[in-house]
């Protein structure tokens, strides 16, 4: 009998590792899923902030050009000239 005992006492010392193996398992899980979660959210702030930043880019891109800078006349004009057809169209709604 006591090689049967020596064999569930070892069996059973596998069931425990085996048992608190999954539970660290389970665990590094739950962690990475914590990671991934702020990851996912520090990517999104990131695609929201270069999102502004395209913006403003372009914002300031257009102001630069209709200070009239050497290098941007020509986009300047078209914007000029797009300007005074906007507001020409909307003189003409105005005046119906």
């Amino acid at each position: 009998m006591s090689v049967i005992a020596a064999i569930i006492d070892t069996l059973e010392n596998k069931v425990e590792k085996l048992i608190l193996k999954i539970k660290n398992l389970e665990k590094n899980t739950q962690e990475l899923h914590i990671q991934l979660t702020k990851s996912a959210q520090t990517i999104q702030t990131q695609n929201t902030e270069i999102e502004a930043l395209k913006a403003q880019n372009e914002t300031l891109r257009m102001a630069n050009s209709l200070l009239g800078s050497d290098e941007n006349k020509r986009d300047t004009k078209l914007k000029i000239n797009s300007l005074i057809r906007e507001i020409d169209y909307c003189i003409a709604q105005l005046a119906d």
